[in-house]
């Protein structure tokens, strides 16, 4: 039996790494996979959205639900093999493979409160050493892991995430629906993401500014919730004059994303750090042109399709941006490009290949 720890799906809003355990458990529903599957539950019921991946086992706790209330079960029936995707590994625990996201609190400790640091640290290190084997979501994590940590290479698979197939260039009036919706007029330039200070958008901001002075007239469209230090950021963006042209739209519905991607002049995600940058590919899928940083996962990301900057240089970043407005036979290279490497990133690939980790650590 194949044990998946599904806990991070009881939240009430999905993000990145709660999208990331939903779109494999959707791909091994799609896939129809016959292995025997259990998913383990914070929860009194299983949400009503939870994919048919497997047999729900709702085991609710209110504190330290991984290391009392999932060890207990790993005691009471024991997977042969237990997935973390996006948590940590209990204290009690079979054969286990984790995923490892990121490991941006090392490179960028600033951008984390000091508590949570800590926590980050000592979580990341147990699971790299408590698991069997680990699933890197890019190459640059797994060389981040080897150098923190000293984890042995072959001990690391590198798995990308995919890009799901409703983000697609979506028809003038729903864009325009969902424009009206969120009350976006002007042009705009598009980041997506949690707000915090390793998403660097105070920076982007000053260069979204320095095109408006030049007279490009756009807006940049923040859509996120606030994260650490979220208030921190807001206060920078007011700092540099930008408040007048930043529009903060919160939380954005997934039934939304896809037309907002659609219809932003630009996606930017200029982070000082990413484990991968879902959101790229996002874009390019949506047939947006995209300006990233040269920094971390993203170069591995975006390959030749788009416009990469110093994320710390807000002339550079800037350029960028003044780049994709100004030269259309650019522009459209970039769209053509990103569209064909958004091709090369599917679930159902990121599933198959993570069920062949499963099922080696299983059956050996």
């Amino acid at each position: 039996m194949i044990g998946i720890d599904a806990s991070r799906l009881t939240v009430s809003r999905l993000t990145g790494t709660e999208t990331y355990t939903w779109q494999l458990l959707r791909a091994f529903a799609s896939l129809e996979v016959t292995d025997e599957i259990e998913l383990y539950l914070n929860a009194s019921a299983a949400p009503a959205a939870l994919p048919a991946a497997g047999d729900p086992v709702c085991i609710p706790f209110p504190r330290l639900w991984t290391h009392l209330r999932l060890s207990a079960e790993m005691l009471r029936r024991r997977p042969r093999v237990l997935f973390v995707p996006a948590h940590v590994v209990p204290a009690i625990h079979p054969r286990t493979v984790v995923t490892i996201h990121d490991l941006g609190y090392i490179h960028h400790p600033e951008a984390h409160p000091p508590a949570a640091r800590r926590v980050l640290d000592l979580s990341t290190r147990w699971s790299a050493f408590a698991a069997r084997r680990i699933i890197a979501i890019s190459g640059h994590t797994k060389r981040d892991l080897i150098r923190a940590y000293r984890i042995p290479e072959e001990k690391i698979a590198v798995i990308h995430h995919g890009v799901g197939a409703g983000f697609r260039p979506q028809p003038g009036p729903v864009v325009s629906a969902v424009k009206e919706r969120h009350r976006l007029v002007a042009p705009y330039v598009l980041a997506v993401g949690t707000v915090q200070p390793r998403k660097n958008l105070a920076r982007l901001a000053s260069a979204v500014g320095q095109l408006n002075r030049q007279g490009t007239g756009i807006d940049l469209v923040l859509a996120g919730t606030k994260g650490w230090l979220a208030e921190d950021v807001l206060r920078e963006i007011e700092q540099e004059g930008a408040t007048p042209f930043v529009k903060l739209l919160g939380y954005v519905a997934d039934a939304d994303l896809p037309a907002l991607y659609t219809g932003a002049a630009v996606f930017a995600m200029p982070s000082l750090y990413e484990g991968f940058g879902m959101p790229v590919l996002e874009a390019m899928a949506c047939g947006t042109p995209v300006v990233a940083a040269d920094r971390a996962a993203l170069p591995e990301v975006a390959g030749d399709a788009a416009v990469l900057c110093d994320p710390f240089d807000v002339r550079s970043l800037a350029a960028a941006l003044a780049s994709v407005f100004s030269d259309a036979d650019r522009r459209q290279t970039l769209i053509a490009r990103g569209h064909e490497r958004a091709t090369h990133f599917s679930w159902e690939a990121t599933a198959r290949q993570t069920l062949d980790v499963l099922r080696r650590e299983r059956d050996s």
